[in-house]
């Protein structure tokens, strides 16, 4: 059983329980992180702190009833609003540019004295200062357990995941993935020498190597997982979150020691999560594409769980 977060002032101000939702990006952990954020006993950093270069941690005080009533067009992507934040901008400025923009994951030697001292005053000094039981931060790309848990051995992990097929999609749809430009121009590193041989096999087709890219990453995550104690890592399929939101939000709040809420169940209740959107990479990507990149991420869909045949 998970320990039950406690809402009394004393103990969420001396012990809030430090949740980090991961995943590789373009995997839903966005929609995630922000409904998870609607829940009042739960504290985050807002793109607002992110930006701002001079405002202390003290700033981010009201950030959850400030995210829960100020009105929800002011709240969505695509204009200017208000939100919960990866907080890649801050992160640099007050701790290091290595912790957002590495080449490789994090492990637990990374954590210098110098860098997780920073890194710790950065979490525990705004989740102190918003004083909720939990303090919940999402970040993508590398897993960076190893390096978080050297720092705060007791944090919790909720990896979102998603079919691979569709974060390739989805990815070479962004304007910042760099695989246009080769894996020499990106931040993942070298392929390695069985990802270039299956890239160079397709005729170095962008769909492939963004395949590879998923591949390095869940590879990645693959071997985070098992040095992370089973009660405070997560697996989330975004595909699940779409076809029983109430059941999986549920689920995560038990893992953060939260019970459910009025307020998150009302933000499920005016957002459209539709399964549909499981298969929306069929209309984005090329047939011919599309067999490419199932061949290529055949044994990594099925340890994950997805099938390769089309429905």
């Amino acid at each position: 059983m998970y320990l039950r977060a406690r809402s009394d002032l004393r103990t969420a101000y001396t012990n809030p329980v430090l949740v980090f939702v991961i995943g590789t990006g373009r995997c839903g952990s966005t929609l995630v992180q922000e409904l998870l954020c609607r829940h009042p006993d739960i504290g985050f950093l807002s793109n607002l702190e992110d930006r701002a270069r001079f405002l202390p941690a003290g700033a981010g005080r009201f950030n959850n009833p400030l995210y829960r009533r100020i009105a929800p067009s002011m709240t969505r992507k695509g204009r200017p609003r208000y939100a919960p934040s990866e907080g890649y901008r801050a992160l640099a400025r007050e701790v290091s540019p290595m912790v957002i923009d590495s080449f490789r994951d994090l492990v637990a030697s990374d954590a210098m004295p110098w860098v997780a001292d920073r890194f710790r005053a950065f979490f525990t000094e705004r989740a102190r200062a918003q004083g909720k039981p939990v303090f919940l931060h999402k970040y993508t790309g590398w897993p960076r357990t190893g390096f978080v848990r050297e720092i705060f051995p007791d944090a919790r992990f909720i990896n979102v995941t998603r079919d691979g097929r569709a974060v390739v999609a989805s990815a070479l749809r962004t304007s910042w993935w760099k695989g246009h430009l080769g894996p020499e121009a990106w931040q993942w590193g070298p392929l390695p020498p069985a990802y270039a041989a299956d890239w160079e096999a397709s005729g170095r087709s962008f769909p492939v190597l963004a395949a590879q890219c998923w591949k390095i990453l869940m590879d990645a995550f693959m071997d985070a997982r098992e040095l992370v104690p089973a009660d405070q890592w997560m697996d989330v399929r975004f595909e699940d979150v779409l076809t029983d939101p109430h059941g999986r939000f549920k689920e995560m709040l038990a893992f953060a020691g939260l019970d459910e809420h009025p307020a998150l169940q009302s933000a499920l209740a005016r957002i459209a999560l539709s399964p549909d959107r499981q298969q929306d990479y069929r209309r984005q990507l090329a047939p011919v594409s599309i067999a490419q990149v199932e061949r290529s991420l055949a044994a990594h869909l099925a340890a994950w769980g997805y099938e390769t045949s089309p429905v």
